[in-house]
């Protein structure tokens, strides 16, 4: 297969910071994706209406002239949000979602939420307005092992919420693991996730062999090689619950490259050339554009997009870095490009 043309896809899960930061990541996102799932947790974090619209208005600012972009907003879910505060957010048509981190569990999660089970009326008011609750499924405390918390929340809060709030649709977002691969797969309808392309293309080693490869380490953090293979099975499967999230953070390189990096990988310069890449590995480039085009937007009730992008088989090497931003596998090849997009 020399080209591959899918319906332009939705990005269900990117970071975008704000700021300088922002006018250089955004146009990568923008060149490929019609729309895109926008997190909230910025400093401080947005938890209000106004300011989801005026972090969305500084988007669309950032966005390259004739392209068409859709940045669709989320709020940050804290013990101190309201339940009038829900209800304004689903009276908006911007804001498409409420994120939950566990305090603590990834960048810029201090303002998340410790006990779970007190923000239970919250997840009522969720299920009663229809808003999706987009979850970073991770427990946080020092004495689970890493590799282990997104195994454990499953087992000590996602169940329970579940068979609670069973109408709650919910995303479980950056699926790492065999076993969460399987809680979506058994769960209700309302439940779906999404995969990232670093943990399609990479296992652990990537962050850990022949020496700390900082630019592959995310939270949640790669997984063992079984782990990579169920994820891969799933996105590739045709199931409907399983739909593309890039969760591209970007860091500076040198909050990266230093004795407490940060935590996340820059993906969004080559997001669909890379899930090409590891969907081509599987023998699977017929999937594709069902789990970048469709099942998002159909999770989130939104009308399928209608125009298209090419992807060419081509060699290419990823730039060392964009502006002062290192990319998810810097100097090394990938082997598909978009067509007839502008260069960034």
């Amino acid at each position: 297969m020399k080209t591959l043309t899918i319906t332009r896809p939705d990005d269900c899960h990117l970071h975008v910071r704000n700021g300088e930061i922002l006018k250089t990541v955004l146009p990568h996102t923008a060149r490929q994706f019609a729309r895109a799932i926008i997190m909230p947790n910025l400093k401080p974090p947005v938890t209000t209406v106004a300011q989801a619209l005026a972090y969305r208005n500084e988007i669309l600012h950032a966005v390259p002239e004739g392209i068409s972009f859709e940045p669709l907003m989320t709020l940050y879910l804290t013990a101190a949000t309201t339940i009038n505060a829900i209800k304004l957010a689903a009276d908006s048509e911007h804001i498409h979602a409420f994120k939950l981190y566990p305090a603590g569990a990834t960048t810029n999660s201090d303002a998340g939420v410790a006990d779970i089970t007190k923000i239970y009326p919250l997840l009522a008011a969720l299920e009663k307005y229809n808003l999706p609750l987009l979850i970073h499924g991770e427990v946080t405390e020092d004495n689970c092992d890493i590799f282990d918390r997104e195994r454990v929340f499953i087992e000590r809060y996602l169940l329970e919420i579940t068979a609670n709030f069973p109408a709650l649709r919910i995303v479980l977002e950056h699926l790492t693991t065999k076993e969460a691969v399987e809680f979506v797969e058994s769960a209700g309808e309302k439940i779906a996730a999404t995969i990232t392309p670093q943990h399609l293309l990479f296992n652990r080693n990537a962050i850990l062999a022949g020496g700390i490869k900082p630019h592959y380490y995310c939270l949640p953090i790669l997984k063992r090689e079984t782990h990579r293979l169920a994820l891969v099975k799933a996105a590739t499967s045709g199931n409907p619950k399983f739909f593309l999230g890039t969760d591209s953070a970007p860091h500076l390189t040198y909050l990266k490259e230093n004795n407490c990096g940060c935590a996340g990988c820059y993906s969004a310069f080559a997001a669909l050339e890379l899930y090409a890449e590891a969907f081509e590995k599987a023998d699977a480039l017929d999937k594709l554009e069902g789990f970048s085009s469709f099942y998002g937007s159909d999770f989130y009730n939104l009308p399928r997009n209608t125009e298209t992008v090419t992807l060419e088989k081509c060699d290419w090497i990823v730039p060392a870095n964009y502006a002062e931003i290192t990319p998810l596998k810097a100097g090394e090849s990938l082997h598909w490009k978009i067509q007839n997009v502008i260069d960034i």
